[in-house]
């Protein structure tokens, strides 16, 4: 049977990549309903290539800009497409907060969602997750680490898990002098070495905030305590991360760094199929290394740490005060390291609701962008 899928954030990089996967494997899906930002060039051409049924796209354009009959405008849309009866799949590729919304309307429409977005689970995990548990909806991780986690545990018991071990290739800066990161630049940071990512996602890649976030999603995704999750430097970005089980074994996930793995893998799960993707070329001479984060150069990795613990809404003030520190940064009006000291004035300057209802974790998003950007 052909899957139907709606993608939101097609043409984000995670979409774009998810598009391809899917036109390799047309056999396997068909693709029911995109939405987009405000790309509307790329979104034409996808509506193009795919013939969805439905089209949406944040900003609004005449309608008759966008290459489909009834295309439909603006973000509560999108609640519109993922519980549009005909899809089966919703890949939530869409960064940000953007993504909570549709997510818990994907999950309430009892849909099986493949979850590319961090946001989403670092704002609200404990209501995600105990949505999709009474609402019967499958969460598929995209993200590789967590792709890898859940790959290793196919057919082990929660009870034989000793520890989650999630990689993190460093970044551009790994390896950085600290004195000198005060005038890195935007262009030095999105040079990521190993993968092809969003400008968001990348500069949080650059101050391991991006490791952070999955900490707290790998807490909420496999329920597992916060010293029970290690963190590791792995700069070549083979092992995707590791499970370690009570009796000592680890099993890791290894493979070239592409997204596309993961993104393919959360589609046809529990299927493998095959693909023409790169392989592991175990006799080029290549090495595995690992190392403990550097705090003092990635200070943003411990307070992803202190707010998972935390709990309440500080992860929610975390996410949205990051956002706004990532984007001043890009635009030139702080400097790299500003980002975490921005993130630890928030975080020290939120009265935390604890148990929060999604009311409370969309206030306090909004508390922590204008806190973030007073701070400026």
């Amino acid at each position: 049977m052909i899957k139907q899928v709606a993608v939101i954030g097609s043409t984000g990089s995670i979409g774009q990549q998810t598009l391809e996967v899917i036109a390799s494997q047309s056999d396997k899906f068909r693709v029911v309903a995109l939405a987009a930002g405000e790309n509307l060039e790329l979104l034409n051409d996808q509506i193009r290539q795919f013939q969805p049924e439905m089209v949406a796209l944040a900003k609004s354009v005449s309608p008759e800009r966008v290459n489909h009959p009834k295309p439909l405008f603006g973000a509560d849309c999108l609640n519109e497409i993922v519980s549009y009866p005909n899809v089966d799949i919703v890949v939530i590729a869409t960064p940000g907060r953007a993504g909570l919304l549709p997510t818990l309307s994907a999950i309430r429409a009892g849909k099986c969602i493949a979850l590319s977005n961090k946001e989403v689970l670092v704002m609200a995990g404990e209501i995600i997750m105990s949505e999709a548990q009474k609402y019967g909806s499958e969460i598929r991780p995209v993200d590789s680490e967590h792709s890898a986690i859940w790959q290793c545990i196919q057919g082990e018991g929660s009870e034989s898990i000793s520890k989650l071990w999630l990689t993190a290739s460093g970044g551009p800066f790994r390896e950085f002098p600290i004195e000198k990161l005060k005038t890195v630049t935007s262009s030095e940071a999105l040079n990521h070495p190993n993968w092809k990512m969003g400008q968001k996602v990348t500069i949080d890649s650059a101050t391991l905030m991006n490791k952070g976030f999955e900490v707290i999603e790998a807490h909420w995704l496999f329920g597992m305590s916060y010293e029970r999750i290690e963190v590791l430097i792995h700069p070549e970005s083979m092992i995707h991360s590791m499970v370690e089980f009570m009796d000592g074994s680890i099993k890791a996930q290894i493979g070239a760094p592409d997204m596309r793995l993961p993104i393919q893998y959360a589609l046809n799960f529990p299927e493998r199929v095959p693909n023409n993707y790169r392989r592991m070329n175990w006799l080029n001479g290549q090495s595995l290394n690992f190392k403990q984060p550097d705090i003092d150069r990635f200070p943003c990795l411990a307070l992803a740490f202190k707010a998972g613990r935390a709990g309440g809404t500080y992860p929610a003030v975390l996410s949205a005060a990051d956002e706004i520190a990532v984007e001043l940064f890009l635009q030139n009006k702080i400097d790299f390291i500003q980002i975490a000291t921005i993130l630890k004035k928030t975080l020290d300057s939120h009265s935390s609701v604890q148990n929060p209802q999604i009311e409370d974790i969309l206030a306090a998003d909004i508390w922590g962008r204008d806190f973030a950007l007073s701070l400026v």
